[in-house]
């Protein structure tokens, strides 16, 4: 399903495919011969949704725009079954397994793998040829790889990062009733979509 969203249409090459059950919303561009398959959602919210040449969304993956940081992926890569993409970029021929999560800010370079269930954080960067273990998470600028099992190490990194300012706009300090009041108006521009194919 294609929608309109915030006045901006997807576009679609004749030489991708969007399978009947994916959506893409809104400043959504598809390079030629992406594949983007069933349950996959891309969704430029406020921000551009960019995907490369014969790169791969698998069923069910998120991909999401944001207004200070777009969703890239750059050409030849797969984004793997429920993984999610928020506001990040992916370059050139990453590997992003199942259940992946991508933070916005963060960079995964060129020939990186992120395998399943990891972690890339928000503002990280992993440089080329990266390998992001199974279930670890990546944190920082350069990233440093932080088993499951060392979260308070992984926190010391991590608060610095701002999550909150980040994603949310706020101060960690904000409470999540004031946050959610937030996202409500802003997601409620959604009631305004229109679909176009």
């Amino acid at each position: 399903m294609l929608l309109e969203h915030r006045g901006a249409r997807p576009v679609v090459p004749d030489s991708a495919y969007v399978a009947p059950s994916a959506v893409l919303c809104g400043a959504v561009v598809l390079g030629e011969g992406a594949r983007v398959l069933h349950g996959a959602v891309l969704t430029a919210e406020d921000g551009e949704v960019r995907v490369g040449a014969n790169t791969t969304v698998m069923e069910n993956a998120v991909v999401k725009g944001r207004s200070e940081h777009p969703a890239v992926l750059g050409g030849s890569v797969l984004v793997g079954p429920h993984a999610h993409v928020n506001g990040a970029t992916v370059e050139d021929e990453v590997f992003v397994a199942t259940g992946v999560s991508i933070f916005p800010g963060a960079v995964a370079g060129t020939g990186s793998e992120l395998r399943i269930n990891s972690v890339l954080h928000v503002n990280s960067r992993i440089g080329p040829g990266t390998v992001v273990p199974i279930g670890w998470i990546a944190a920082g600028d350069p990233a440093e790889l932080f088993s499951p099992d060392r979260h308070d190490e992984l926190w010391e990194v991590q608060q610095g990062m701002d999550f909150p300012g980040t994603v949310y706009g706020v101060p960690r300090s904000t409470p999540l009733r004031e946050i959610m009041a937030r996202q409500s108006t802003f997601y409620g521009a959604h009631r305004d979509d229109r679909v176009i194919d």
